[in-house]
């Protein structure tokens, strides 16, 4: 399955950079406003190839897409000096306007995976439009809480010194500072975080939740205070997603997506789990929640669709 990534910068160079490690996609072509800088991004990831996949690397424009399968966009403009959230999410809607078409004209049937902030917002303006090219809706997602999920199993699994990949965790709701961390399903190894917790002699106190929730949501506000942005993890992130659709694998990934309802807020675009396949979101999967958790939900989703609200895209 060819892949393609429209815009270039860390976090998109860093996507196609993961998927090219995991020997994803028969062919991963870069697209970028500048053509210069998309060859020389993509001239670097191929030299990564041979200790990895010798999967083919190029830069191309907009009509290099034909064909591709998933289409990853990280395009967008970032905040200027004094501009409000509304102005910056305008902006962005219009780089949306004009490059979701332009990929849509040749690869009609891509999966388009997006990961420009802010995510949720940025998805349900990239579902809008992609509606009016008449793409099937199953076929856009957004790269939502799947990193922020991460982040939570990984502060877990080191909380209990035992690898992440045997911590069951989710984070639901906003790419963002309203995410919701599913305590109430956490489990290890099939036990309950609070069982297997007491067996290893690492309890699991109301400090503790409080260091790695603070953590995870403001994971994001502490490595852009350090080095200006994040991107390994996320392109980690979209990387996984590549593999779950070109692999047909029917995984369960929190991704984001337009829902029709949570918790009492229509017509939203947020984090819940979703099964991902070869044809994109199978099937939106809301999760139990305790009552804390519900309520916070619905504080998420209210907040993303009030910023939906302010672009228009309604």
């Amino acid at each position: 399955m060819k892949i393609g990534c429209v815009g270039c910068g860390q976090v998109g160079a860093t996507s196609a950079y993961a998927c090219a490690m995991r020997g994803l996609g028969t062919e991963i072509v870069l697209v970028d406003l500048n053509r210069a800088f998309a060859d020389a991004q993509a001239e670097d990831i191929l030299h990564g190839t041979p200790f990895a996949e010798a999967v083919p690397v190029r830069g191309g424009a907009y009509g290099d897409l034909e064909g591709a399968g998933i289409v990853m966009i990280s395009a967008g403009v970032a905040q200027k000096p004094g501009e409000s959230r509304l102005d910056l999410l305008k902006r962005n809607a219009a780089v949306f306007e004009a490059v979701i078409p332009n990929i849509l004209r040749y690869a009609p049937d891509a999966v388009l995976l997006i990961a420009s902030n802010p995510v949720d917002v940025m998805t349900h303006v990239a579902a809008a439009i992609a509606r009016q090219e008449g793409h099937d809706p199953a076929k856009i997602i957004g790269s939502g809480t799947i990193l922020d999920t991460a982040r939570f199993r990984a502060l877990i699994g080191a909380h209990l010194d035992v690898s992440s990949h045997s911590v069951h965790a989710y984070v639901f709701g906003e790419h963002g500072d309203s995410e919701v961390l599913q305590w109430s399903g956490v489990s290890i190894g099939n036990m309950p975080l609070g069982t297997f917790a007491a067996q290893v002699g690492a309890p699991v106190t109301q400090d503790v939740r409080a260091r790695i929730d603070d953590q995870v949501r403001h994971a994001a506000a502490r490595i852009i205070a350090g080095k200006g942005a994040t991107w390994f993890g996320i392109g980690a992130g979209m990387a996984r997603i590549c593999e779950a659709i070109m692999y047909d694998q029917h995984a369960v990934l929190t991704c984001c997506a337009p829902l029709a309802e949570v918790e009492g807020i229509r017509d939203v675009t947020l984090s819940v789990p979703h099964i991902i396949s070869s044809a994109g979101i199978e099937t939106a999967i809301y999760p139990d929640l305790s009552e804390d958790e519900a309520a916070a939900m619905h504080e998420s989703a209210h907040i993303l669709r009030s910023a939906i609200e302010e672009t228009g895209y309604v």
